[in-house]
C-alpha cells in the first residue's frame, strides 16, 4: 500500500517525520484530507488538530497557524510539509498540562480586559494556542490514539 511522507516542523523543533497512509489537516479553507498521489498544493493552515492515520492508528496532534506544502518527491513520493507556528503531539497533554493551561487561559482574558496593556496581538496568539490545546484534549480525551 502506497505512503506518503508527513513532515511536522515548528520554529523550536521537528514534531514528526513519518511515513504515513494519510493526514487530515484544518486550513483556512475546511479541513482536508491528504492522501498518497495528492496533488501539489500550498495554503494556509488553522488552528485544531492535525490526524495523520499509519497502520489503522490515529497520531493526532494539536496545530495553531502555520503552513502546509505538499508535493512529490523524485521518487514519486508524495511529501506533506507543515510548517506551523505551533504544533504539540496530544500523547504530551497531561491531565496537569491541560489544568495549566485552562489556569493560563483564564489569567489572560483577564489581563487582556486591562485597557493599559497595549500587545493585545502577543495575548490573543498566545490564548488562541491554549484553547486549541484544550479543544483538542477534550475532543480526544475518550478515543483510541498512538501515544
Amino acid at each position: 500500500m502506497k505512503q506518503l511522507k508527513l513532515k511536522i516542523i515548528t520554529p523550536e523543533e521537528l514534531i514528526l517525520e513519518e511515513m504515513v497512509d494519510q493526514v487530515s489537516l484544518p486550513t483556512n479553507l475546511g479541513e482536508i484530507t491528504i492522501l498518497p498521489d495528492h496533488i501539489p498544493l500550498i495554503t494556509n493552515l488553522s488552528s485544531g488538530d492535525i490526524v495523520a492515520v499509519s497502520n489503522g492508528e490515529s497520531i493526532p496532534m494539536a496545530v495553531v497557524g502555520g503552513f502546509l506544502e505538499i508535493k512529490k518527491d523524485e521518487e514519486g513520493i508524495t511529501n506533506v510539509a507543515v510548517l506551523a507556528d505551533f504544533a504539540e503531539h496530544l500523547s504530551s497533554l497531561t491531565d496537569e498540562a491541560i489544568e495549566e493551561a485552562k489556569n493560563k487561559a483564564d489569567e489572560l482574558r483577564k489581563q487582556m480586559e486591562n485597557k493599559e496593556h497595549v500587545d493585545y496581538e502577543h495575548f490573543a496568539t498566545e490564548l488562541e494556542r491554549l484553547i486549541t490545546r484544550l479543544k483538542i484534549a477534550d475532543k480526544w480525551r475518550n478515543k483510541k490514539y498512538r501515544k
